[in-house]
C-alpha cells in the first residue's frame, strides 16, 4: 500500500472521525478486545448487505455453536445454511462452511492476517480481506466499503454518492488518508464506516451530527445530489430472490425432504417461476434434489 502523508487538513478529519468514533461507537461483540478473529471474520461475511440489528443475533447464535473454524468444518453444509436464518444471501453461508473448511485443512484452523493470504480463501474479497486484517489483527490496511467511500467523497471530494465501481483514483485518495500509525489507522477505518453507517447516510444524511460538517466539501457546495440515491423499484413479494428465500425457510424448518411441487406455501408461485428458483439454487449449490420424480428437495 503506497504510504502517501495526508495533507494538514486531511490529517485534521482524519482526527476528527477517529475522535468521533472514540465517543459514538456502538457497543458491538465483534469489536470487544475479546473476539477472535474468526469471530470477526463471520461479522464481515453476515454485514454484507445486511443491518447490524439483523446480524447481531445469528452472530450470537453462531459463536456459541461455531467459536472456531474448525468447530464448523465439521458440520455439514446444510446445517450452516439453516443456521444462517433469515439473513439473506444464503451462499455467503456456504461460503463461509467453505472457508471454515480451508482454514482447518491449509492454516490450521487459524485466520491468516495478511491480506493476501486471506483473499486466497473462499468467499473472501478485497473488502474483507482488508477489514478483517485491520480489525482482527490491528493492521495498517485501505478497508474501503460503500459507507467509507461516501463520507471520502463527500468530504473530500464533493460527490453525493460514490460511482458503481471502485476507480483507481478513488482507491489512492482513500490510501492517502490512512494514518501511518497502526492504531490509528484501525480507528480510522472503523470510524469512517461508522460514520458513514450512522450518519452519513446515502438518502438521510444527518449532517449536524457530522464531525466532518465544518470542512466537508460537499455540504459546502449545497449538498445536492441525492436525488441519484438508489431506490427500491421492484416490489419485494413475487421476486425470484424472495421466491427463493421462500423454499430455502420450508427446507431449513424441514427434517426430512420437502415435496415441494404444489405445495401450500408455495401456490401462489408460478410453476415456471418455482421450477427457475428451484434450478438456481441446486446450481448454487444450496439445495439439493433428492427425487426428480417426487419433486423432493433438501439443504
Amino acid at each position: 500500500m503506497p504510504r502517501t502523508s495526508p495533507t494538514t487538513r486531511d490529517a485534521r478529519m482524519v482526527r476528527d472521525v477517529i475522535d468521533w468514533y472514540d465517543r459514538e461507537a456502538r457497543d458491538l461483540p465483534w469489536r470487544h478486545s475479546d473476539c477472535t478473529p474468526w469471530g470477526v471474520l463471520v461479522s464481515e461475511i453476515m454485514l454484507q448487505q445486511t443491518p447490524v440489528v439483523r446480524v447481531l443475533p445469528v452472530w450470537n447464535e453462531w459463536m456459541a455453536r461455531w467459536p472456531s473454524p474448525a468447530d464448523l468444518a465439521t458440520a455439514e453444509q446444510a446445517d450452516a445454511v439453516r443456521a444462517w436464518g433469515r439473513l439473506g444471501y444464503p451462499r455467503r453461508a456456504k461460503r463461509l462452511w467453505e472457508c471454515a473448511r480451508a482454514l482447518a485443512d491449509e492454516h490450521d484452523g487459524e485466520v491468516p492476517s495478511d491480506e493476501a493470504t486471506l483473499l486466497a480463501l473462499p468467499g473472501i474479497g478485497a473488502y474483507t480481506a482488508a477489514a478483517v486484517a485491520s480489525f482482527a489483527f490491528a493492521r495498517r490496511a485501505v478497508v474501503l466499503d460503500t459507507n467509507v467511500r461516501r463520507v471520502v467523497g463527500r468530504a473530500w471530494g464533493g460527490e453525493p454518492l460514490p460511482a458503481l465501481h471502485l476507480t483507481v483514483r478513488e482507491r489512492e485518495r482513500a490510501s492517502a488518508l490512512v494514518p501511518e500509525d497502526a492504531s490509528d489507522a484501525v480507528r480510522w477505518a472503523a470510524g469512517s464506516m461508522e460514520l458513514g453507517a450512522l450518519v452519513c447516510t446515502a438518502r438521510a444524511p444527518r449532517c449536524d451530527a457530522c464531525p466532518l460538517a465544518a470542512e466537508c466539501a460537499w455540504l459546502a457546495a449545497g449538498a445536492t445530489g441525492l436525488e441519484a440515491a438508489p431506490r427500491r423499484t421492484q416490489p419485494w413479494h413475487g421476486t425470484d430472490r424472495q421466491v427463493r428465500g421462500r423454499i430455502m425457510a420450508l427446507l431449513r424448518a424441514a427434517s426430512a425432504p420437502v415435496n415441494l411441487s404444489g405445495h401450500a406455501a408455495l401456490e401462489d408461485v408460478e410453476p415456471g417461476q418455482l421450477d427457475s428458483c428451484l434450478e438456481s439454487l441446486v446450481d448454487d449449490g444450496l439445495v439439493r434434489e433428492v427425487d426428480a420424480d417426487r419433486g423432493t428437495y433438501a439443504l
